[in-house]
């Protein structure tokens, strides 16, 4: 359970309203250690009075603070910016959207929830097959391969899956296991989840896990091909009224 005592305060002092935060990370994902961190994600939306000067602010607002008696890690991005990344498929804010974690929310982030539903396309398997990849080489990179970075690996493909066969975003992997029944995932959620953030991944066959992570890859490919999905967002207009009047709201 997060602890909003810890939380409120980096909201409390966000320079922008925020149109939704989020939790992201190994809470969303299913797998956290009790030494995890705090991963927020979401939007804010600036004034129209903020971006018509000759100094545009920063449209990405970023917190990290290490010293915290939960490590901190925010990041939210102005709506403008925010709604043109979920227009070019990224299905990392997809999640941020979706994610059923909410520590803040307005009448507006449901309003972009039903919005964002024409913007996932088939081409947002991409987002999930790349995240999975690179987890995947950043692992044998690691001196002492680490359980969460296995963990980071498989969850992308196992959610691209699922979006391309049920059309339904879900980024906690031990759902999503639900459906594909693998037990090594159980095995590696329970180590992970009563371990540390950093727990090393001792006595894996990783010849192995490298066979089913390609299985899983292609497996993410032949779903995306026939998926019924359609293949171009939808919610242009929408968001473009709902990003203008957020600038208004907020310029009242």
């Amino acid at each position: 359970m997060l602890r909003q005592d810890i939380i409120q305060p980096y909201l409390d002092t966000h320079p922008w309203p925020t149109l939704f935060v989020t939790v992201s990370g190994a809470h969303l994902y299913g797998f956290a250690s009790p030494d995890s961190d705090y991963d927020l994600r979401g939007a804010h939306f600036m004034p129209a009075s903020a971006i018509c000067g000759l100094t545009t602010p920063n449209e990405t607002y970023e917190v990290m603070d290490l010293d915290a008696e939960v490590e901190m890690d925010l990041v939210t991005h102005d709506a403008k910016k925010f709604f043109l990344m979920l227009l070019n498929k990224n299905g990392y804010v997809l999640e941020q959207i979706f994610s059923p974690i909410v520590i803040q929310s307005t009448p507006e982030h449901e309003e972009l929830k039903e919005i964002a539903l024409s913007c996932i396309t088939k081409f947002n398997h991409h987002h999930f097959k790349n995240f999975s990849k690179g987890q995947w080489e950043d692992l044998k990179k690691e001196n002492k391969p680490t359980v969460k970075k296995l963990l980071y690996a498989y969850r992308p493909v196992l959610a691209g899956i699922h979006l391309m066969t049920e059309h339904v975003i879900e980024s906690n992997i031990v759902t999503l296991n639900q459906k594909f029944q693998l037990s090594y995932i159980d095995d590696l959620v329970e180590a992970k989840s009563g371990g540390t953030e950093k727990m090393e991944a001792h006595n894996l066959d990783m010849e192995f896990h490298k066979a089913e992570l390609e299985r899983l890859l292609m497996l993410l490919e032949t779903e995306s091909a026939r998926s019924s999905l359609p293949e171009e967002v939808a919610g242009r207009a929408a968001l473009d009224d709902l990003l203008i009047r957020l600038r208004l709201k907020s310029s009242h």
